[in-house]
């Protein structure tokens, strides 16, 4: 196993140009395709989850649970990652979440039926839930603050292309095989991705003997996953225990997440006095990175909510098939991805407000025009409306992993990286919940007063977009405030405000 080592300032000579030593670059490549395929993974769920209910004789609200037990354990590993980053190399943690990746497909493809298929889904997830804070860290850790908005833009191209590929490759895969098709793909990728990085991959940065305190793991475990869980249960439409309606049961349970969000915030402000905490919350000190995760939230939230609801206003509103609606939203997303390097370059050059306030711009116009849509909105229309927003969140995420990151000290970039991608779970379930019960509600009282489906779903996404829309006008007036972290209180490169 290669010894942990500590990389040396880019030399000055050349101060615009991205000076990452090729090991440093190969481990971000193999990172790179590891978090795709997890991504890409991730995303093929959704529209498989009705094959799967009728193979297996499921009924929708069990069957449900094979997205809910994912995002529940991503929920749980996450807040976990900011220690692991710290204790264990980076060889070892890639060998660790690629191993689970690839056992949980493998246990997916040959399951005989729910049980075997959902702890598939877990094992997966658990894997999963590493990458992308692992991939983070390492970029900040061996990329120059000056060249870490093109790196960061290869981030956003992974998070926007593999879910703009997954829905329509399982639709192809789901229309010619059987769903097991979709882990048979996946595993081969899996297990080249493991066998290369267990061969070249090396370590980067320093490991330090870091505590594990199993009260906050366990404290941390109820909180976010509570949070999601009680989040997508919102909009479920099945009775809960105890004929609990699915809405009062997911109320009953973030109510209680919060509790013990409350009990781990101060556990975790006790526990970072003497560096043992779980999740260094000193983080929240810098104003920047703070503004740059409160904004990304609000993004995030936008996006999972409208990339939700949009598919389901097609087929039910505006009376598209499912291969139509994915057409529909495959340009924007494709091109987002694209662009991803493009506006990292941009940042590198000229900084975040340049992109980010035209590009949450661009999301709230889409938003609100999309809280007008009607039965004969055409379709060539709202396809381009969908790649204009798409462009908005190309231009606002690489700026906000850029500057909110590159907002902290060396030390807290493993915990930096676990908040941002744990409020970007947060956040995707509530802009789910949020839109899908606006539209749902809406949608089934106008068909109970007599209302056929497309005159009763135009009103609710109506409603639901325009929710959308108002919640995006805060990320857009907070977008002022973002400033490049080398312009912050006027310190080094890389370095925090309020630290």
């Amino acid at each position: 196993m290669a010894t942990p080592r500590t990389l040396s300032e880019p030399a000055p000579a050349a101060p615009r140009e991205p000076l990452v030593a090729p090991s440093d670059m190969r481990v971000i490549w193999l990172l790179l395709i590891a978090a795709f395929v997890a991504i890409l993974n991730e995303t093929t769920m959704g529209i498989a989850i009705p094959h799967l209910n009728r193979d297996l004789g499921l009924p929708p609200e069990l069957g449900q649970w094979l997205t809910s037990a994912f995002m529940l354990t991503m929920a749980v590993v996450i807040p976990t990652t900011g220690f692991l980053l710290q204790r264990l190399t980076t060889r070892r943690i890639f060998i660790i979440a690629m191993s689970a990746f690839s056992l949980g497909t493998l246990l997916c493809l040959v399951a005989p039926g729910f049980s075997f298929l959902l702890l598939g889904r877990v094992v997966q997830a658990s894997g999963t839930g590493i990458m992308m804070p692992l991939l983070m860290t390492t970029i900040m850790d061996v990329v120059p603050a000056h060249s870490r908005g093109r790196m960061m833009g290869r981030v956003g191209l992974v998070i926007s292309l593999a879910p703009a590929i997954g829905p329509t490759l399982a639709g192809a895969v789901l229309d010619a095989l059987s769903w097991r098709w979709l882990f048979g793909i996946v595993l081969p990728i899996a297990i080249i991705a493991l066998a290369i990085g267990s061969r070249w991959m090396t370590n980067i940065g320093e490991t330090r003997p870091v505590p594990l305190d199993v009260l906050s793991v366990v404290l941390s475990a109820l909180a976010f996953g509570g949070i999601v869980f009680g989040l997508s249960q919102f909009g479920a439409g099945h009775a809960g225990p105890g004929g609990l309606s699915s809405a009062a049961l997911g109320g009953i349970v973030i109510a209680l997440g919060l509790v013990f969000l409350a009990l781990f915030v101060v556990r975790q402000l006790s526990l970072q006095r003497t560096d043992r905490a779980l999740l260094d919350l000193r983080v929240f000190r810098s104003a920047n990175f703070t503004l740059s995760i409160l904004i990304m939230s609000v993004v995030a939230l936008a996006m999972f909510g409208t990339l939700t609801l949009l598919p389901q206003y097609l087929q039910n509103v505006v009376q598209l098939d499912a291969l139509m609606s994915g057409l529909i939203l495959l340009p924007g997303s494709v091109l987002m991805g694209v662009l991803g390097p493009v506006m990292g370059r941009i940042y590198d050059a000229r900084g975040p407000r340049t992109l980010l306030v035209p590009g949450t711009a661009l999301v709230v116009a889409s938003l609100f025009f999309y809280s007008t849509v009607s039965q004969s909105t055409p379709w060539e229309l709202l396809m381009v409306v969908q790649t204009a927003m798409s462009v908005g969140l190309a231009m606002s995420f690489t700026p906000l992993f850029s500057a909110s990151l590159g907002s902290l000290v060396r030390r807290l970039y493993s915990h930096g990286s676990a908040v941002l991608n744990m409020l970007q779970q947060v956040a995707g379930a509530a802009g789910v919940a949020v839109l899908t019960v606006t539209y749902s509600n809406i949608l089934h009282a106008g068909e109970a007063s007599g209302l056929s489906t497309p005159a009763a779903g135009a009103p609710g996404a109506r409603a639901a977009f325009l929710i959308a829309a108002c919640i995006a006008i805060v990320a857009f007036a907070l977008s002022f405030l973002i400033r490049k972290p080398e312009e912050v209180d006027g310190t080094a490169p890389g370095a925090p405000a309020g630290h």
